[in-house]
């Protein structure tokens, strides 16, 4: 049985309609393939992004800001995401898992994920959150929310990012082992986990968004998982992305494609942090690491599909 953390993007979560109706159809979708990895006999741990849905939350939090009803912080906003995703997955899950007869239970776990404070992330607001603008609406949202910043998300549009602080450990690993040593699916770092800082015998959360393939990365790490699977929208790892000499990877080595990292040649907001999360798994463990998408899980368990990162390999092989 391998120990397999999957990660999640929002495509799995949230396509154009954020009605909750429509997102738990897109979980339902969701768990159809994850159930997959359950009948190859694979013990799961699922994690998902939360960009979307806390960057909503958070407008309209603002929108119904008053004395009586103050509006929640994003540390806040964080787990109420963090518990309305895992509610979805883990009745999508349970549903998927007896329908194809298997008797195995799912938990959600709130998940914090302890940073440092003195993180340079802080200084510098990276992480987009909530749904994207047009160009020309970008004045009036500033205007709206003169303590916002924005940028250009990878050629999708224009987002707000916020500190995106580097994830240190993950506070309930050692109950998440244990879960998963039951041979129960549990649903953690949800979003990344809530960032957080130690003072003591506290917890103090922090106005940040921790980057869920960092976080994905570091459970795998931290629960010694097999292999680490980040499932998106757009298919393996790509040198030349959007090129007329592009090329998709099959297998590579750490070496190799950390050369391209350090080169920059991957999309910041996109597929560099995918890529830099897998390689960081891969450099600690030895154990392989694939980036593929959501919709080839068949695909990638047969080896068939995605991008496999390896500690070592002779040469890189393309599709």
């Amino acid at each position: 049985m391998a120990k397999i953390v999957v990660a999640l993007g929002g495509n799995a979560i949230l396509s154009k309609d954020a009605s909750a109706e429509a997102q738990m159809k897109a979980v339902k979708k969701t768990a159809q393939e994850l159930i997959k990895f359950i009948k190859n006999g694979d013990q799961l741990i699922i994690t998902h992004g939360n960009g979307p849905q806390v960057g909503n939350l958070l407008l309209q939090q603002s929108a119904a800001d008053s004395k009586e009803n103050p509006a929640m912080p994003l540390d806040t906003c964080g787990a109420m995401t963090q518990g309305s995703i895992g509610y979805w997955f883990q009745n999508a899950m349970k549903e998927a898992l007896l329908n194809n007869g298997i008797d195995k239970d799912v938990m959600a776990i709130i998940t914090q994920t302890i940073v440092d404070e003195n993180d340079p992330a802080f200084l510098n607001p990276s992480k987009p959150i909530g749904p994207f603008y047009k160009e020309a609406e970008v004045p009036e949202i500033k205007a709206q929310h003169p303590d916002w910043q924005i940028i250009e998300d990878a050629g999708r549009g224009y987002r707000r990012v916020v500190p995106s602080p580097k994830p240190l450990v993950i506070n309930e690993y050692p109950a998440i082992q244990k879960v998963v040593d039951a041979g129960i699916i549990p649903i953690v770092s949800g979003g990344g986990g809530i960032p957080v800082v130690r003072k003591g015998n506290q917890l103090i959360g922090k106005e940040a968004v921790i980057d869920k393939d960092f976080s994905a990365s570091k459970i795998a790490q931290l629960i010694d998982a097999d292999k680490l699977i980040i499932l998106t929208s757009a298919g393996g790892v790509f040198y030349n992305y959007g090129k007329s000499n592009q090329v998709e990877l099959k297998e590579v080595g750490v070496n190799e494609i950390q050369q391209h990292i350090d080169a920059n040649e991957f999309a910041k907001g996109s597929m560099m942090p995918k890529v830099q999360a897998a390689v960081s798994f891969v450099k600690t463990t030895g154990n392989p690491a694939v980036i593929g998408d959501l919709a080839d899980v068949q695909e990638i368990i047969a080896g068939n599909k995605g991008t496999t990162i390896v500690k070592e390999a002779i040469e890189s092989v393309v599709k």
